[in-house]
């Protein structure tokens, strides 16, 4: 059995925005569109949501939109302690000799991991990518692995990985829905990646053969400069995947990711992303939960040193909504009858429930903000003798 209380959170009003461009959805769908690529979804990273979709599961080359898996798992590394970010990096012959987008690494010259792993992000280096690759890794077969790996883990059920960079392959293939999930992970995970995806121009030093020289990056990712609210995150074009894009953008608390692929060329890439990010802004807003450390009741504690105990939030979430009229957030809190001592301080009491126009769109768990030793003997029998004589 549950203690369950219902709350009003607040009461926000709305207005109505109309969107022409041609949308329509049956109830309980996300809507369909019709922009001009082959595959795209709209996603809202927070829950998980699909806010809009044409072809999500068809499988597609990605191009260097493959890089976002790469940039994941060299976020993970680092992470994991496995590499650092001034860790050197030594070019092998292989990635010196990687085509298409680069920033003309020769083999035996070293490089950060930072400064490849901006490379990568800002100017979607292919042998940046793969020197990175064979670092972690030890080669970038070795690599691919642990990219289809991590998808099967996302649940990525349409990819299929044969390199780390995006170069047409022969089975190197996605959907516009894997990439939004492994675009999801990487920007919810680890959103220090924004530091790399919203740099417009830098550059790097060379350290070649040569001598030295430095390297102008420019993003390849036009958004960042035209769109009013883009974060990030990756591009990508060859002569079988056409024009694709994995774009964020964040405006009012609301986050976005936009995945277009398939489009004939790179002024429909950037205009289909964008036609997607203004309906999901137009339609969408967060209400933020309750703040973290809030408290939502108290809960009994059995044989414990202290007979009750208070319970927090533990963690603030933003609710996606729709925008409409006269609408409110509320809550409902749901605790334990009880909790058996010893209850250190965050032993979870409960949930608290989000709703929205009487839909559940978040919860959070309740947890006890303060240890709870086991009673003393000489506690127990006080108790006992207070309660008979009450």
């Amino acid at each position: 059995m549950k203690k369950i209380i219902s709350l009003t959170l607040a009461s926000l009003t709305f207005i109505s925005f109309a969107f022409a461009a041609p949308i329509s959805a049956r109830a309980g769908e996300a809507p369909s569109l019709n922009v001009n690529a082959k595959a795209a979804v709209l996603m809202e990273p927070a829950t998980g949501k699909i806010l809009l979709a044409q072809n999500p599961h068809e499988k597609l080359p990605p191009a260097s939109v493959t890089k976002v898996m790469t940039m994941l798992l060299i976020y993970e590394a680092v992470d994991d302690g496995k590499i650092k970010w001034d860790d050197m990096v030594t070019v092998s012959p292989h990635a010196a000799s990687m085509g298409g987008s680069q920033i003309f690494l020769e083999q035996m010259e070293q490089q950060t991991v930072r400064d490849l792993t901006k490379s990568i992000v800002v100017a979607s280096a292919n042998d940046a990518a793969v020197a990175m690759a064979e670092f972690i890794a030890g080669s970038e077969e070795g690599f691919v692995l642990m990219m289809n790996d991590k998808a099967k883990e996302l649940g990525m059920n349409d990819t299929t990985f044969k390199n780390a960079c995006g170069l047409d392959t022969a089975g190197h293939v996605t959907s516009a829905f894997d990439i939004a999930l492994m675009s999801r992970e990487l920007i919810t995970k680890y959103p220090q990646v924004f530091e790399f995806t919203k740099i417009w121009m830098d550059k790097i030093t060379l350290k070649t053969a040569r001598g030295v020289t430095e390297f102008g990056l420019s993003n390849t990712n036009k958004l960042i400069r035209n769109y009013s609210g883009a974060t990030g995150l990756k591009t990508g074009s060859t002569a079988d995947a056409l024009s694709c894009i994995s774009a964020t953008a964040k405006r009012d608390g609301l986050s976005l990711i936009s995945v277009v692929l398939g489009a004939p060329d790179s002024a429909a890439r950037f205009g289909s992303a964008v036609q997607m990010f203004d309906y999901g802004f137009a339609n969408y807003a967060v209400l933020p939960g309750l703040p973290s450390g809030t408290k939502a009741g108290e809960i009994t504690v059995f044989k414990g040193d202290a007979e009750k105990v208070s319970v927090d939030v533990k963690d603030q979430i933003g609710c996606l909504v729709g925008k409409g009229k006269n609408t409110a957030l509320t809550y409902k809190v749901e605790l334990l009858d009880s909790l058996n001592a010893p209850a250190p301080m965050g032993t979870k009491a409960g949930e608290i429930i989000y709703y929205f126009e009487d839909k559940e769109v978040g919860r959070s768990d309740l947890v006890t903000n303060a240890d709870v030793a086991r009673a003393s003997l000489r506690d127990v029998i006080q108790r006992q003798i207070r309660d008979w004589v009450e």
